[in-house]
């Protein structure tokens, strides 16, 4: 599979986004609103008749909406049933800390929509107070801006304000059509220091390298606000006890209620690691 990224270039288009070639969910890789991937069991996050964030939007846990193929990949949607558009995330059953991860994805990211986002990251419900949800991000999302490159990487909390703009990052990729098809993703978080690497392919080597960032102590803490309540201030965040790893697919409804190209969406994660540090 290493010598085949010009052929998943040439299907990322067909495969990747038409709707009407969806292969069959693999049903023993499911159970309920759980399934497994990359060795790993993962919740299907539920919100079908009310909206929750990010987006906010809708969440569904329909087996044809989210669901793993024969070859262990992750399938996830952007879809619309019963004139509703609804997003799709999984949550690691697994807690995970300090470490690298690690996500293969495949996908057309250079002419995705505006206002649709792959969320890769961590998140902790109940650090809050003391970290902010222990939230580090890879995302792949123009925010908004049609002319805007994809990849973005954060550390929590980020507002997209003058004051904020040092905790993150859309960094400069070369040659943008290496995120048309198969691309690797990854950060190592330490407590003084978070370094992401993104790679062309499904290999992880300097030779595939396209885009580097690196946030260390030497940075302004930061206190994160939502609902009226404040967080400490901090730089790098702590994990916690419940912090686990969350990948989505989401819309910007404060842009529009569905893709604004008016289509279904979809892409794959061929593969997640976790090595802890």
């Amino acid at each position: 599979m290493k010598r085949t990224f010009p052929f998943l270039i040439l299907i990322a288009s067909f495969f990747v986004f038409s709707r009407c070639e969806i292969e069959e969910p693999e049903s023993g890789r499911r159970e309920g609103n759980k399934l497994h991937f990359s060795d790993r069991w993962w919740t299907i996050k539920d919100y079908k008749d009310n909206t929750w964030g990010p987006g906010p939007n809708y969440f569904s846990t329909n087996p044809n909406h989210v669901w793993v193929d024969d070859r262990d990949r992750l399938h996830m949607t952007i879809s619309q049933q019963d004139n509703r558009w609804y997003a799709t995330e999984i949550i690691s059953e697994d807690t995970m800390g300090y470490g690298t991860y690690r996500f293969t994805i495949l996908g057309d990211f250079v002419n995705m929509p505006e206002n649709v986002t792959l969320g890769l990251f961590t998140w902790d419900d109940n650090s809050f107070f003391e970290a902010g949800n222990s939230e580090v991000d890879i995302e792949m999302s123009k925010w908004g801006d049609s002319t805007q490159q994809t990849l973005n990487y954060a550390v929590q909390p980020v507002a997209f304000s003058q004051v904020f703009k040092e905790r993150h990052s859309n960094p400069k990729v070369e040659n943008v059509e290496v995120l048309n098809g198969l691309s690797t993703h990854e950060f190592t978080w330490t407590p003084n220091k978070i370094s992401w690497r993104s790679y062309k392919g499904e290999v992880a080597s300097d030779e595939n390298l396209i885009a580097t960032w690196e946030f260390d102590q030497d940075n302004p803490a930061r206190v994160k606000e939502e609902n009226g309540m404040k967080s400490k201030a901090i730089v790098i965040p702590e994990p916690g006890e419940t912090t686990n790893t969350r990948i989505n697919y989401w819309l910007q409804t404060w842009i529009s209620t569905g893709p604004t190209d008016g289509k279904e969406q979809e892409v794959i994660i061929t593969r997640f690691d976790y090595t802890s540090w």
